[in-house]
């Protein structure tokens, strides 16, 4: 992304935050969550106080009723927000309810309704910024936990004997559906008042979360059917996008998504593997969804710019991580979301009525939830990544191709040998480049969606142009007559050092703009695992452009240089044409130019062919100019053949 646009979007991010959260910064973490892990804990075990309107522990009720109070004023004291006042009452009704003796069911949910106002309130870090280590956790614990909970997790280690309350059983799985990764993170964290359990506040975040997630896996063993589950059904993964909901879930709230006996189920997968959340590319449709809801959301409430931005994130941040795999397994459906998400940008600059943005979402909503089977490793086969390192690179390295190939050929055709290196020099520049840029992508920054689109775009208005002139030159040289007069006026004179400079730098863009593309389409498909059927498949792709390149330098041979300009220029014009139409998409998917959405009208990628205005109005004015170009070539060799008849 360039600088004033990535300027421009951190200033939108601070401002929203500080109309938003006027004095969230001024309230500390621990505060909030200390008033949190108080609600979770009534949330667990009121039940162990009350059952059917009476007290069954006096000593569990007495310490409800002191928690529920203490979370109250601990509200309180938090920083002035326009959310406090609300969150005030729901404590004193959370308090109400205990006092008389609400059902376990009424005082959980009213617990977790407050806990989850609360951290919208006074957002804090609610999951590990990277996959816990479930061996960490497991070391950690036997040196920390097993002493008092058990190395088992049964509660009845040596250390337990006398403690009051006892050490919570990890292993009992009714308590453990009702704790959530990141309620045991903050009893690591913190301690619990009024028991045994000391903080473990020395300990580094990443051991505190690998701690968490050891200790919520003890009661969950079987992973095999969870795997199964989590692999083979989009539905599942939509209910656990990313680690922040893994860490904030309860089993038993995921159980009354998908059925408790398949949440254990998953559960121990999750718990077990957390890197299966980090890897899966299904990750970043969530952040699509969530996206555009936050967007339609700004709709709403009459915030327009808001919401063309939060759209444009859901497209760059959410689809475009995905969209090469995609691509890769079904292009058709990966056109369609293309251009449903375009639509819907369009849809909001126009000022269209909620209802029918609300259909729009709606039906992405729908086609994320096709694109999530379609990329699912359970839909990846030798056969799909074969074709696709196939496709990939043989549509990708044929534009390429073409230019360069027409470039050597002309070079041939003019006697002109000594300045073929500068045109070899040029490709193979972009090659070295593009594995500079794999490096880079892969080891040190990573590419983002904006960046891929703005190369994509910059690169190809540049290629475009650059043949637009030289497609419109050539024309002008298919003439048997102008050619000789070229050849006469430039006959043992060397091309400038400019001139030859100007062919490296056009070979370079023409292939580095593919291989930029190329490299994003491979790290997708490299994610499968099929690393040796992806080499064949791009193997054969190398194989067949070699081919192609070959019959069309053996041909060109053979071409009378007239003929020989006449189809260049032709070459050159179509290829104009195309990179004018990819290039205006691609800067509107990027953001920088708006999109005036033309329903019905087809999408054909390959051709620059979008259904949008902005595009076709590019390609449009692209092909007038090249239409008088050649008319104006058409004319003028006319005329100089005149002055030669007259002349004779």
């Amino acid at each position: 992304m360039n600088i004033r646009l990535l300027k421009a979007h951190i200033i939108l991010v601070l401002a929203l935050l500080g109309m938003t959260f006027p004095a969230m910064a001024r309230a500390a973490p621990g505060d909030v969550q200390t008033v949190w892990r108080l609600l979770d804990y009534v949330a667990v075990d009121y039940s162990e106080a009350v059952s059917n309107g009476k007290v069954t522990s006096e000593a569990e009720y007495a310490e409800m009723t002191e928690f529920s109070a203490t979370a109250r004023l601990r509200i309180a004291s938090l920083p002035k927000t326009s959310a406090q006042q609300a969150l005030v009452g729901q404590a004193v009704g959370l308090e109400r309810a205990i006092a008389g003796k609400s059902s376990p069911e009424t005082v959980a949910k009213n617990a977790r309704s407050l806990a989850a106002a609360l951290l919208d309130a006074y957002p804090v870090t609610l999951a590990p910024t990277k996959a816990p280590d479930l061996e960490r956790g497991a070391k950690l614990y036997t040196e920390n936990c097993a002493a008092c909970h058990g190395a088992t997790g049964d509660g009845r280690g040596p250390s337990a004997a006398g403690l009051d309350p006892a050490p919570i059983a990890f292993a009992d799985i009714s308590r453990a559906r009702q704790r959530s990764l990141f309620a045991l993170y903050q009893v690591i964290s913190q301690g619990l008042d009024g028991t045994s359990m000391q903080g473990f506040s020395q300990l580094s975040s990443e051991d505190r979360w690998a701690l968490a997630n050891y200790s919520g896996s003890i009661a969950f063993a079987d992973t095999s059917v969870g795997e199964k589950l989590w692999k083979g059904d989009p539905s599942i993964r939509k209910e656990i996008p990313d680690l922040t909901t893994l860490a904030t879930i309860t089993p038993a709230k995921l159980g009354a998504a998908i059925g408790q006996e398949k949440a254990d189920a998953v559960m121990a997968y999750l718990r077990a593997h957390p890197e299966a959340i980090t890897t899966a590319p299904t990750g970043s449709l969530a952040v699509a969804r969530e996206k555009l809801r936050q967007s339609l959301a700004a709709y709403r409430a009459g915030d327009r710019n808001a919401a063309e931005e939060l759209a444009l994130s859901a497209y760059l941040d959410g689809f475009e991580p995905v969209e090469p795999m995609l691509a890769s397994r079904d292009a058709a459906l990966m056109a369609r979301i293309e251009r449903a998400m375009g639509g819907l940008r369009s849809a909001i600059s126009k000022a269209v009525p909620v209802s029918e943005l609300e259909i729009q979402v709606d039906a992405l909503d729908g086609l994320f939830s096709e694109a999530e089977v379609a990329i699912s490793p359970d839909s990846a086969s030798d056969a799909s990544t074969f074709i696709g390192a196939l496709t990939i690179l043989l549509r990708e390295g044929l534009e390429a191709l073409l230019i360069v190939v027409a470039m050597i050929a002309f070079l041939r055709k003019a006697d002109r040998a000594d300045v073929l290196p500068y045109v070899h020099g040029g490709w193979i520049s972009a090659l070295l480049a593009g594995v500079a840029t794999w490096i880079a992508a892969t080891f040190v920054i990573g590419i983002s969606g904006a960046s891929r689109e703005l190369t994509e775009g910059f690169g190809s208005l540049l290629a475009a142009v650059i043949l637009l002139s030289v497609g419109i030159w050539m024309h002008g040289k298919s003439q048997a007559d102008e050619w000789q007069r070229y050849i006469r006026a430039t006959l043992g004179k060397a091309l400038t050092r400019g001139s030859a400079w100007f062919l490296f730098g056009l070979a370079f863009l023409a292939v580095y703009r593919e291989v930029f593309e190329t490299i994003i389409f491979y790290a997708a498909l490299s994610t499968q695992g099929n690393g040796g059927v992806m080499f064949a498949g791009a193997a054969t792709a190398i194989a067949l452009l070699g081919v192609i390149a070959w019959a069309m330098l053996r041909y060109s041979r053979r071409l009378p240089i007239t003929k020989f300009f006449a189809y260049s220029s032709l070459l050159m014009a179509i290829l104009a044409v195309i990179l004018i139409g990819k290039g205006v998409a691609a800067l509107q998917e990027a953001g920088l130019i708006n999109i005036n959405s033309l329903d019905g009208f087809p999408r054909i990628g390959s051709l620059g062919i979008f259904p949008a205005t902005e595009p076709l109005l590019a390609q449009a004015i692209m092909l007038a100019l090249l239409v008088v170009g050649f008319w104006f070539n058409t004319r003028h060799a006319a005329a100089a053949a005149g002055s030669d008849r007259a002349a004779v």
